[in-house]
């Protein structure tokens, strides 16, 4: 039977519990255990797709189409787990599958209600995870306290009484503030929270404290004794250079053996050889790259979360770090592209929506094009990139009907007929049609041209990769693309949706219509961020040619 970990936050949100979670995962997969993880959002949105990038951060979508938490994004990087809407509840998702029920019939004769309706339906979505596994992680969002958590507390209260108290364990994350005018740690919020939990009716098996520094043996010992727990269970989540230290830190904290002693488990030792090399590589690279990237939500970088984790991941795969430069795609507009982008190694223009900033986003790309920049378009960053060609190489009046419904030259547009190789199946669709009905979400097959980028980056002929956007390429247009300069050459399997488009003439010039940021790995980093780092440090190399003498002299110490 499988093991269930619950992780709940404490004191203040945006503790990093997701991180947490995906960390314990990747702890556990290290000892030879098979994991997977669930997110369960108190908020009533059926999911996160139609939530501001502002207020949410990213959307991340998995190969099934869900539009999910980005949590679940973490839970991948760290583990080798591949999510699926199972993976994500929300309180609207709960509810309107209640509800459903409720009006089909199938509580007849029962008053609908929180207890046990609601409750059992959440117990339901965490079983619907567990088959074939040995340890179940579920993190609950929101903040002890919420009201709006309630349901999902009480439903993992009544969990361990259902799968039996051996099979369960509640991992309670905290924050301990270190006040520097006293010099003190101070234990009392993380006691506060404790007690609110417990009068839920649950106590936390495990605390973890996230903390500036290291917490001495009395502290932890004054935490222990407060929050009925042994001293080896109050664990230092301390501040770390990067994320991808955290397993490691859990480790040095001792978390996997109280987790195998808690659950009477036998598994090995954990080999964490490689999550050493990847912080090795982040902290001491023995090459840099700074990438410009030219969005409109660079205000919250959460909304680029998967975007910015690949650009570190591409960077791990060449020893090199990747300084991210943020370039508001309107101040482009105002003020040109030279003033922002004359001194980066690569330009990237990432996924989004809306006009805002469209134009900015054109006149990076021409830059990049025609100063021989590395460029990486993703989604949108592609679709600009097809209109920036279009109207600078080929000389038309062109635009997106996102944009503009009238637009002589619509080269990107709404199809309307299409073959849905993910769902088998014709799909119709109009400007008028349900926004969600609209969009290609999900994971759908391209292969690729031989000789090109993409297929260098790839090495094989087939690829399948993760879409979420509404528009395409069109296709009347492809002709006079190809005779100016433009490769397709990424294509959907009856080569009706164009996926990857390259430049010829040009260091590296690459658009794709999905999100390969997705799928990108610390331990596996994708291929496209792996040839888009290294081709903006091969440019850099070429300009600085003493660069690679200066970069081994640093990792000599010299």
């Amino acid at each position: 039977m499988a093991k269930y970990i619950f992780v709940t936050g404490g004191v203040v949100s945006a503790l990093g519990k997701g991180i947490a979670a995906a960390a314990t995962g990747a702890l556990l997969e290290a000892k030879g255990l098979k994991v997977t993880l669930q997110k369960l959002d108190p908020y009533i949105n059926v999911d996160p797709g139609t939530l501001s990038p502002f207020q949410h951060g990213e959307v991340f979508v998995t190969d099934d189409g869900a539009e999910t938490d980005l949590d679940l994004g973490h839970y991948e990087r760290y583990t080798s787990v591949r999510t699926s809407q199972k993976n994500n509840y929300t309180t609207g998702r709960i509810y309107y599958s209640v509800i459903t029920k409720e009006r089909r019939g199938d509580y007849l004769g029962e008053t609908v209600q929180v207890v046990p309706h609601i409750t059992d339906e959440i117990k339901q979505a965490i079983k619907s995870v567990s088959n074939d596994y040995d340890v179940v992680i579920v993190e609950i969002g929101g903040t002890i306290g919420d009201i709006e958590s309630l349901p999902f507390l009480e439903a993992i209260r009544q969990f361990r009484y259902e799968v039996g108290r051996e099979n369960v364990l509640y991992i309670h994350l905290t924050l301990i503030p270190f006040i520097k005018s006293a010099g003190e740690l101070k234990t009392k919020p993380t006691q506060h929270s404790v007690k609110e939990f417990r009068e839920i009716g649950i106590q936390p098996d495990i605390l973890l404290c996230r903390t500036e520094r290291q917490l001495p043996p009395d502290v932890k010992k004054k935490i222990a004794i407060h929050c009925n727990l042994d001293t080896d269970a109050v664990i230092s989540a301390r501040d770390v250079d990067t994320t991808y230290e955290v397993p490691l830190v859990l480790y040095s904290e001792g978390l996997d053996h109280l987790i195998e002693r808690k659950f009477n488990l036998s598994s090995r030792e954990p080999d964490l050889s490689q999550w050493k090399d990847i912080v090795r590589k982040i902290i001491e690279p023995k090459n840099e790259v700074t990438i410009a990237i030219a969005g409109k939500y660079t205000g919250l970088k959460d909304s680029y979360k998967s975007l910015i984790e690949a650009l570190i991941h591409g960077g791990i795969a060449n020893d090199a770090r990747v300084n991210l430069q943020w370039i508001d795609s309107e101040e482009i507009e105002i003020h040109g592209p030279e003033k922002f982008l004359d001194d980066v190694d690569g330009i990237l223009v990432p996924g989004g929506f809306g006009y805002r900033g469209i134009e900015g986003k054109v006149r990076a790309i021409r830059f990049a094009r025609e100063k021989k920049i590395p460029y990486f378009g993703i989604c949108l960053g592609m679709q600009c990139a097809v209109i920036e060609f279009a109207r600078n190489v080929c000389g038309l009046a062109a635009n997106s009907t996102e944009f503009d419904l009238n637009t002589k030259e619509p080269v990107i547009y709404l199809m309307e007929r299409w073959y849905d190789f993910r769902k088998e199946r014709v799909e119709i669709r109009s400007e008028s049609s349900h926004k969600g009905g609209t969009m290609r979400l999900g994971a759908y097959p391209c292969m690729l041209e031989p000789g090109t980028q993409a297929y260098k980056a790839y090495g094989i002929k087939e690829i399948s990769e993760r879409h979420r956007h509404r528009y395409e390429f069109n296709n009347a247009y492809r002709g006079i693309f190809t005779r100016n300069g433009m490769k397709i050459s990424g294509l959907s399997p009856d080569a009706e949706l164009v996926e990857i488009i390259e430049i010829e003439d040009h260091p590296w010039f690459l658009g794709c219509q999905f999100h390969p940021e997705f799928k990108s790995r610390p331990t596996d980093p994708h291929p496209l961020f792996r040839a888009f780092i290294g081709a903006a440090l091969s440019e850099k190399r070429s300009l600085f040619p003493d660069m690679e003498v200066k970069s081994e002299e640093k990792s000599r110490g010299m």
